[in-house]
């Protein structure tokens, strides 16, 4: 099949590549030349898992490229999928200017029938305002060419994302039409072959099924992130707690692991449109409300821990950081809660040496140049002079380190951990104080 994919971020690479890789032709559009010169290149701008070498190989076989043309874009396929940026606007809506942009793009150059598809996340009923744009630049032609438009959202986890795409654990297609159900079955019937995975319904029910995934997701984050700031007040170990919830299979122990918040380009936008959403709609979501508020207090935890131990002028102090990224596996520091923990330590004073596996570029881009901050070679680098290592990100290679060489690198042999990741009783033992979340507790043995 043909398929056009409009821009080239991360959902619509990902999305283009994966269904190249299938066997359908495939061309990904986007403004910036450049990027578009590097892709044809085989020169990936993103960090996910697999992605660089499916784009490289389905690039030199022929069923994948990239164009700045957009006629050319709408020209080549019967599916046009739209997957670029929704940002926040200041009142956490979705901006959807460049939604419609395409939208009018496709309208303005399409000939033939088009199934015009809303890949990017967007609030309920922007298929509408799709569908008005295209029509809207069809009638200014005078042309009567048919179309239906889909809302297809993805639900890929940075890290994870081209395993996602490839081994779904469902295909939600809204739309109106049947014939056009049959085509996306079509398109999805490669990723399909195990059991149905394919979930029909109306257009509205697709776009409200994307927010309310990740508005869960979310919930169930700060939920949990709720109960480990209660625990340190009840002396109750929140690890303790987790397993003893979590083994309940109506609650599961996927999304109940305390921290640091949560971040990224998803969950912060998505919780924040679908509650702006509600207050359009006259309604007061009170639960995403609280769940925004805690996360936003969550990102403070580590800081508010740093200057408990040491004091609220942190001049003179340096902290070691392992983890840049919201999460492992990629190098996206969008909301990442190691952007709000360097800020606060800077503004008191401290100096930061921090380490990512993959996030470093990000981290200069963002920052720049800094007298406060030293992007180190590797984790052992970074706490070189450094008074305490704060891990806030759990990278694998972080999770069995060489605790004696961390014990007599840092001045003080502590280490605020983010993530839980470590055992207070094995670090007890090595000399090291652990600080975690929830975990006021903890004690020797059976961890």
């Amino acid at each position: 099949m043909k398929v056009s994919v409009v821009g080239t971020g991360y959902v619509g690479l990902v999305t283009g590549a994966c269904l190249a890789e299938v066997g359908n032709d495939v061309v990904c559009m986007d403004v910036d030349e450049a990027k578009v010169e590097a892709l044809n290149n085989g020169d990936v701008p993103i960090y996910e898992p697999g992605l660089e070498g499916l784009v490289a190989d389905n690039v030199a076989a022929g069923r994948l490229s990239f164009t700045t043309d957009m006629a050319a874009c709408v020209d080549h396929g019967l599916f046009q999928f739209i997957a670029v940026g929704t940002p926040p606007d200041e009142d956490g809506s979705a901006d959807l200017r460049y939604v419609l942009d395409v939208a009018r793009s496709i309208g303005r150059h399409m000939a033939d029938y088009r199934v015009v598809i809303d890949k990017s996340t967007v609030p309920v009923g922007t298929a509408d305002k799709v569908r008005s744009a295209v029509g809207e630049e069809l009638a200014e032609r005078g042309a009567s060419t048919d179309f239906d438009v889909v809302s297809n959202p993805e639900f890929l986890k940075e890290g994870a994302a081209v395993e996602d795409f490839m081994k779904p654990d469902r295909v939600i297609v809204g739309c109106d039409n049947p014939r056009t159900a049959e085509l996306m079955k079509g398109l999805y019937a490669p990723f399909n072959r195990n059991h149905e995975r394919v979930l029909t319904m109306d257009v509205r029910s697709a776009e409200m099924t994307k927010y309310a995934a990740n508005a869960m997701l979310a919930t169930k984050i700060s939920f949990m992130n709720e109960v480990a700031n209660l625990c340190e007040r009840v002396g109750a170990d929140v690890e303790m707690v987790r397993n003893g919830i979590g083994s309940d299979p109506r609650i599961g122990f996927a999304f109940i692991y305390p921290g640091a918040g949560y971040g990224g380009s998803c969950f912060p936008k998505d919780v924040a449109a679908l509650e702006r959403t509600a207050r359009d709609h006259d309604y007061q979501a009170r639960i995403l409300q609280a769940v925004e508020a805690v996360n936003q207090d969550q990102k403070s935890v580590l800081s508010q821990k740093i200057v408990a131990r040491y004091g609220a002028d942190l001049s003179g102090r340096t902290f070691a950081l392992w983890g840049l990224a919201f999460k492992p596996n990629t190098d996206d520091m969008r909301e990442a809660p190691a952007r709000v923990l360097m800020e606060a330590l800077w503004a008191r004073g401290a100096q930061i040496q921090a380490f990512d596996p993959e996030a470093m570029a990000e981290c200069r881009r963002i920052y720049g140049d800094r007298s406060d901050l030293v992007l180190a070679d590797g984790p052992y680098e970074a706490m070189e002079g450094a008074d305490a290592l704060v891990l806030i990100t759990e990278w694998k290679p972080f999770r069995s380190p060489d605790f004696d060489r961390i014990r007599t690198a840092l001045k003080d042999p502590v280490i605020f951990d983010g993530r839980n990741i470590f055992d207070p009783a094995y670090l007890a033992g090595h000399g090291i104080g652990h600080i975690p979340i929830g975990r006021s507790a903890a004690k020797s043995g059976g961890y």
